[in-house]
């Protein structure tokens, strides 16, 4: 049986290192809290290839004496608590006094410091755990902690992070959440010699959110203060009408911390279930403040989740809060909802789908086959063509030829020329009488199973119609964004899109693609730049990123009269039953559902 020993302070430190450092923007994340701890008013944070080569982080805060910066090197050294009942009153960033060691451990580390008062500062270099010197040096007063060559001591360690993109826009969105977390702190970020963002001290919130992520969307927000007990909430949140495809701009802190938190997501968005369609997110940054000792900050490493004493108090508190607020909005004026692709449920919940068939599941890795189209082009997804749509705007071009799809029940491709039109039902069903029973077609959802196909194929033959504008539309993004558009401008240009840098983090769009409208340009693109960060556009699969694209471009593309008869229903079949998938719309929902005599019968007990 072999010895137990205990492991030495370096190889404990790297250990250690695996559970709080887990990529470059873990670094930068803790030092910058350090630096906040330390009472800087000024920070400024630099990095290179992603953080892998260099990480800089300097403030001027208070610094440390030669014992302290050597003292903090060691395990378990902080100033933050004395004991476990100072958890309950906490109100600095870190307190667990390992950060600063792991570090060191897996990296060329090196401490700069000086306290006001003394001539001198005190350089430390650390290389993989071991000390290298320990010297004096002429620096100002506070701290710069250079970071080289992350887990150059575990080489094993770096196979497992991403590309510097990826790991340089992490690295800007965490020092993001700080500079809003500290809107009385003068930031500054450098990402390989440029400036990504430069924010001098804002006396207001609203100031600071228009420095990182642009004055549009500020426009977009309203502040919101509520109190109730010991809680208080405080921040801006986005109007009524205003939605974004992704969560990313749903930003929470909690006692100045940022975290995320379910419980406080949810609520928000349960609070918007009035105010935006489903599936659309709020733009929020929210400051939620509450007793310490009704928080534990210490249920993650990474200290980016809290746990509260009572969780249902700290929900409804922030629903009625935000409810409150939005109503009052509502009340002056409401914006409309921004058109989405979900709909409402069925007003008879006994129609059953139609039993799709092997070939009829979702979209996703479906390509639309067959031979390339010239121009003009047909209008339809089969290889013949149909009359045009009252409800479609017609594109420059259409998909290819595609076979039908074969099923057994009534719907079969093919039967439809013998649905007999009875009506329209609440504007949005198309209700049809068959020799088989009734069936009920969603017209949103046939229109963007047609479009969907149509663009796929476009995209996919590379021949995408354009139309320049005649009023450029502005555009300002966050850090973020600016620098993922700045890196798809070739594919957007591929897809139809044309845009100009203008400024830092603002562009204009010169041109879009033909199937879409100039008014739905810029929340498109911010649509399309969110599900890029969500990697559902991945930059190395050219066939997923056009599918993705087409599945979102056939929302927008879809335009829907307010009168239909019974041409454009028997038209919008033809094309709808040309498609190699037509039992359901891109997003998964079925374009039809049936129900047969012998259920009708059952229904009415006959």
């Amino acid at each position: 049986m072999p010895d137990i020993r205990i492991l030495s302070d370096r190889v404990a430190n790297q250990i250690a290192a695996g559970e709080v450092i887990e990529r470059p923007v873990a670094v930068v994340k803790e030092l910058v809290e350090n630096a906040l701890d330390a009472g800087a008013t000024r920070i400024e944070v630099e990095f290179r290839h992603g953080g892998r080569s260099l990480m800089r982080i300097e403030d001027n805060g208070h610094g440390m004496t030669r014992d302290n910066a050597l003292l903090s090197l060691e395990r378990h050294a902080t100033s933050k608590i004395n004991e476990a009942v100072d958890l309950d009153q906490l109100g600095s960033f870190g307190f667990r006094g390992e950060a600063v060691p792991s570090i060191a451990s897996v990296s060329k580390f090196t401490l700069q410091t000086r306290v006001e008062g003394e001539e001198r500062g005190t350089e430390i270099l650390v290389n993989g755990g071991k000390m290298v010197h320990v010297r004096e040096c002429g620096r100002p007063e506070g701290t710069r902690m250079q970071v080289e060559h992350l887990f150059n001591s575990v080489p094993a360690r770096r196979k497992f992070l991403k590309r510097d993109q990826t790991e340089a826009a992490h690295i800007v969105a965490g020092v993001r959440l700080y500079a809003l977390a500290s809107p009385g702190v003068a930031f500054t970020l450098i990402d390989d010699g440029r400036m990504i963002f430069r924010s001098p001290e804002c006396p207001a919130l609203a100031d600071r959110v228009g420095e990182i992520f642009g004055r549009q969307l500020t426009e977009q927000l309203v502040p919101i203060t509520a109190q109730e007990g010991r809680m208080k909430l405080d921040g801006l949140i986005g109007k009524p009408g205003v939605g974004r495809s992704t969560r990313h701009e749903m930003i929470v802190f909690v006692n100045g911390r940022p975290v995320d938190n379910r419980t406080l997501n949810y609520a928000l968005i349960e609070s918007y279930h009035e105010s935006l369609p489903k599936g659309r997110y709020p733009p929020a940054f929210l400051f939620f403040d509450l007793p310490p000792h009704e928080v534990d900050v210490n249920v993650h490493p990474a200290k980016r989740e809290v746990r509260f004493r009572s969780e249902p108090q700290v929900r409804s508190f922030v629903i009625r809060a935000v409810l409150e607020r939005l109503r009052e909005l509502r009340g002056e004026s409401a914006p409309p909802i921004e058109p989405t692709s979900h709909w409402e449920p069925l007003p008879a919940p006994e129609l059953r789908p139609v039993s799709p068939g092997p070939q009829s599941g979702g979209s996703r890795g479906m390509e639309a086959g067959g031979q390339q189209p010239s121009r003009p082009m047909s209008t339809d997804c089969g290889p013949s063509r149909l009359p045009a749509l009252g409800a479609l705007r017609q594109p420059p071009a259409a998909g290819p030829a595609v076979e039908s799809v074969r099923t057994e029940s009534t719907a079969a491709a093919g039967s439809h020329r013998k649905w007999r039109y009875v009506g329209l039902v609440h504007g949005i069903y198309g209700l049809f009488e068959t020799t088989a029973g009734i069936v009920m077609v969603h017209r949103r959802a046939a229109h963007e199973r047609v479009w969907f196909e149509r663009l796929q194929a476009e995209f996919k033959a590379g021949e995408v119609v354009g139309q320049r504008l005649l009023l450029p539309v502005p555009v300002e993004l966050d850090p973020v964004a600016a620098a993922l558009l700045m890196d798809r401008l070739k594919f957007l240009e591929a897809h139809g899109f044309e845009v100009g840098e203008f400024g830092r983090n603002f562009f204009r769009i010169e041109g879009v693609p033909a199937w879409m409208e100039p008014a739905d340009a810029e929340p498109f693109l911010r649509d399309l730049l969110g599900a890029m960060r969500d990697g559902r556009l991945p930059d190395g699969n050219m066939d997923l990123a056009r599918e993705e694209m087409a599945r979102l471009a056939a929302v927008k593309a879809v335009r829907l009269p307010e009168q239909s008869g019974e041409v454009h229903w028997q038209s919008l079949l033809t094309q709808l039953f040309a498609c190699r998938t037509p039992f359901s719309s891109p997003s998964g929902r079925p374009t039809f559902v049936e129900m047969s005599h012998g259920e009708l019968a059952r229904r009415f007990q006959k």
